[in-house]
């Protein structure tokens, strides 16, 4: 696909921006591309460029840049309703795992993508309905996962999961985690859930600090539809989507998760895996011969 339009999306108050943006922003349009800037770039930039809002970006371009960490993914991966739009993840973070390209990369990795020769790698995404008294009340998308946990007192909770409506187990437990691949390095991995490789077709429910020793993560199809049902009465639970956004909920109410239709497609440097990013983030040991 021929890239006409490229729209540039970054982390509000990352102080390189203002160095990598206006050099970026010539280097495109040398290339008679046309650009298309968020208002928080412009504002850091200082750009008289026209600039819209997060949200109509990713109409506009066929190739999206993302300046920042995992997190400024995260958030413009939810405003992506266009299918099929290749994002360029710079990481400006720290740990970044999903924003696989250092800085110093950014141009040798966009001149891969405009030969055509880059290859990108989908995401799954999860669709989250929270449903009150059978009404469906809230709705988002999700890259990593959802969290339901306490929102002030540290008490124990109370949860039910099923899946496909088939009943799973009841959790008492500080909280529930339902993540997707792409999720399974975030807070999954830190309540013990498995590392799980992008290109497999699973969802993980992991509870939390569970009562019972015996509740484990479980790795399911990304087919089936998860149910998670508050059960805690009088106990603030709080509903986080990405770790950027949520809902507070009440006693039965029933978080829905089912794979979305849409995926995110992250462009990927051609010469590294998914085994590599791993040994570089969690500084797993390499070959030893």
């Amino acid at each position: 696909m021929a890239i006409k339009t490229v729209g540039i999306i970054s982390k509000p108050k990352k102080a390189e921006i203002g160095q990598i943006v206006p050099p970026l922003v010539r280097w495109l349009r040398e290339r008679k591309i046309n650009v298309v800037i968020d208002k928080e770039t412009a504002t850091i930039v200082g750009s008289d460029e026209a600039s819209v809002s997060r949200n109509e970006i990713p109409s506009q371009a066929d190739l999206l840049i993302v300046l920042g960490g995992d997190g400024t993914l995260l958030a413009a991966a939810r405003v992506i309703k266009k299918k099929n739009l290749p994002i360029l993840a710079i990481n400006l973070g720290g740990l970044g795992f999903l924003t696989e390209t250092p800085v110093e990369s950014l141009y040798p990795a966009l001149e891969e993508v405009l030969a055509g020769k880059a290859k990108t790698r989908p995401r799954t995404q999860m669709y989250v309905e929270v449903i009150r008294a059978g009404e469906s009340i809230s709705q988002f998308r999700s890259l990593n996962d959802i969290v339901l946990n306490k929102a002030a007192i540290a008490r124990i909770l109370d949860f039910e999961v099923c899946v496909d409506r088939d009943f799973v187990a009841s959790y008492r437990a500080d909280g529930v985690i339902v993540s997707t691949p792409t999720g399974s390095t975030a807070y999954s991995l830190a309540a013990g859930g498995p590392v799980v490789l992008p290109s497999v077709n699973a969802l993980i429910i992991a509870p939390i600090c569970a009562h019972a020793l015996s509740s484990r993560p479980l790795v399911i199809p990304d087919t089936v539809t998860v149910d998670v049902t508050i059960k805690t009465p009088r106990e603030s639970v709080f509903l986080t989507v990405d770790g950027q956004v949520g809902v507070a909920l009440r006693t039965d109410d029933l978080v829905r998760v089912k794979k979305a239709e849409q995926v995110v497609e992250l462009v990927v440097p051609s010469s590294q895996t998914f085994y590599d990013i791993l040994r570089q983030k969690l500084r797993w040991g390499g070959r030893t011969t």
